[in-house]
């Protein structure tokens, strides 16, 4: 049993703010917290009101943000980004508008490096159960199918041209 008591609004508006201060956060994400913290529904709907109004919250900013970690860091493709930022409540304009960030080019060179190190565990596999493999693993990742299956063809071809 939680021995706490509830955070006042004000508590909770600057814990929530320097959160914010420290890394980008998501408004449901910060709604969640607030409430977990035990403030009421009208004071958790006035303190993110405040947040966004002060600047710590921002959907645009966050879902910038996300993607630019999740590509860069995760190796994730655009279709489990979008997914994600959908999970946490970010509008479909602001996700479009973050999407825009990742560079065709560097997209598709950051799957052709993922798969060439899965090729590595999977080569020895008889050819069609390798390229599902290719797929299913690009797929996990949330990358377009057609995208994938041209890219999982380069880097076969790469792997035959190197031996």
């Amino acid at each position: 049993m939680n021995n706490r008591r509830p955070l006042t609004a004000a508590q909770a508006l600057n814990r929530a703010a320097a959160l914010c201060a420290r890394s980008e956060q998501a408004p449901g994400d910060i709604r969640d917290k607030l409430v977990k913290w035990g403030l009421s529904a009208s004071n958790t709907d006035q303190v993110v009101r405040q947040l966004i109004e002060q600047g710590f919250l921002n959907e645009e900013r966050f879902a910038r943000a996300f993607v630019k970690d999740r590509f860069a860091f995760n190796g994730w493709g655009r279709i489990k980004i979008a997914y994600q930022l959908r999970q946490k409540g970010i509008p479909v304009p602001a996700i479009d508008a973050a999407m825009t960030a990742i560079d065709d080019g560097q997209y598709r060179q950051r799957l052709i490096e993922l798969l060439q190190a899965k090729w590595r565990t999977v080569k020895d596999r008889e050819p069609r159960a390798a390229w599902a493999a290719m797929m299913r693993f690009a797929a996990s990742r949330g990358f377009e199918t057609a995208l994938a299956s041209e890219c999982v063809k380069i880097v076969t071809r790469l792997d035959v041209e190197d031996d």
